[in-house]
């Protein structure tokens, strides 16, 4: 496996093995000559947006003050102490798209997004810690990161942000452009901006169980088939009205252990899941969308590519694209695999699909999801 400068000269192998989940990696010049790909007028322009998510942080003498988007205004950029943090990215700018797709020598299914945040001298979010991995790659400035290993995870009360009450740093670095540093989840960090920075964090999904087994119950309840009603035929007088009987109990528990799923069920459900739009991405269709016809002939001279908007996952037979699955051969999957896997499919590839698969990826062209080459 080819070793990456975006990991210090190392193969994703070596780091997946040494660092991730494990220890913090600073990788100096990981990406050479790295300018922001946003300038800060566009940034602001986004976080005006309704279905942008971002956030306004100021942080004055241990003081915390948290604005939630839409951003109509901003402080002055001589102003110290304020942050400005802006998700999806990546979604609003193919060149960001591109940067976090340097990071798919992890799954698609655990990349998450693209966060900019841009901060006016010592402007930080104060010292926290992520319930996920992130990588810190300095776009623009410099900025001062203090970290730490700490089991000590308490948290201030009473504040708007999640700031750890006894953070104790362990190491610190100064990040110039294109440094990059490596965290691992729950490690404690606090950045600090000197002078006026961008920074750049590619963040993974990480869902709680919980939040997995809630959404796993309601993917099951539209598939149970539980027949019957509760019946009891051999019903004795009641000697206490208002307990319930142990007979009662045991037939529907009988019956509710009937329910059952297996790997399957479960790998249709996490595909799903996975693959499924945030609430504030909206796909925008062709204004003037072809003919089937004419987009056949024009996607096979110049290809398909999926939206940046678009997460596209597989697992055995079973495709999943935006929230919705679906079974095909072998051989239309071959097909569909390079184009989840490469994010975009050639004329050439294209020649291979079925009569199926080319309707399907006329309908995704029609709602937005892919978008000819």
């Amino acid at each position: 496996m080819k070793k990456l400068q975006l990991l210090g000269n190392i193969t994703p192998a070596q780091f997946l093995r040494d660092y991730w989940h494990k220890k913090p990696l600073l990788i100096r010049n990981a990406i050479p000559g790295f300018k922001p790909l946003l300038k800060f007028e566009k940034l602001a322009e986004a976080a005006a947006a309704n279905h942008v998510e971002s956030r306004l942080v100021t942080g004055v003498d241990g003081q915390w003050d948290l604005q939630h988007g839409p951003l109509a205004a901003l402080p002055p950029r001589t102003q110290p102490g304020w942050t400005l943090l802006v998700q999806g990215v990546n979604l609003i700018d193919e060149r960001a798209d591109a940067l976090l797709r340097q990071f798919r020598f992890l799954p698609d299914a655990r990349l998450d997004d693209l966060m900019v945040s841009y901060a006016t001298d010592g402007g930080g979010v104060g010292p926290h810690f992520d319930s996920y991995d992130v990588f810190l790659l300095q776009a623009h400035g410099r900025r001062r990161w203090k970290i730490s290993a700490q089991r000590d995870l308490a948290l201030v009360e009473g504040m708007p942000l999640k700031i750890l009450s006894n953070f104790t740093p362990e190491e610190e670095f100064v990040l110039e452009p294109g440094d990059m540093l490596y965290l691992p989840p729950h490690y404690a960090h606090d950045g600090v901006a000197e002078g006026e920075c961008m920074t750049y964090s590619i963040g993974f999904r990480a869902p709680s169980f919980q939040e997995l087994g809630e959404a796993f119950l309601q993917f099951m309840a539209d598939s149970i088939d539980l027949p019957g009603r509760y019946a009891d035929p051999d019903l004795q007088p009641a000697k206490n009205p208002a307990e319930i009987p142990r007979e009662m109990l045991a037939s529907v528990t009988e019956e509710l252990n009937k329910v059952r799923f297996d790997e399957e069920d479960v790998t249709i459900f996490f595909g799903e899941y996975m693959s499924e739009p945030k609430h504030n991405v909206f796909f925008t269709p062709p204004a003037k969308p072809l003919v089937v016809g004419r987009f056949m002939e024009t996607a096979a001279r110049r290809g398909l590519k999926l939206s940046p908007k678009s997460l596209m996952l597989y697992r055995g037979k079973h495709v999943f694209i935006n929230g919705e699955s679906f079974a095909v051969s072998r051989a239309d999957k071959i097909v569909l695999d390079v184009l989840a896997n490469e994010r975009r499919l050639s004329g050439e590839a294209l020649a291979q699909a079925s009569d199926d698969v080319l309707e399907a990826l006329y309908t995704w062209y029609q709602d937005g999801w892919i978008e000819l080459g």
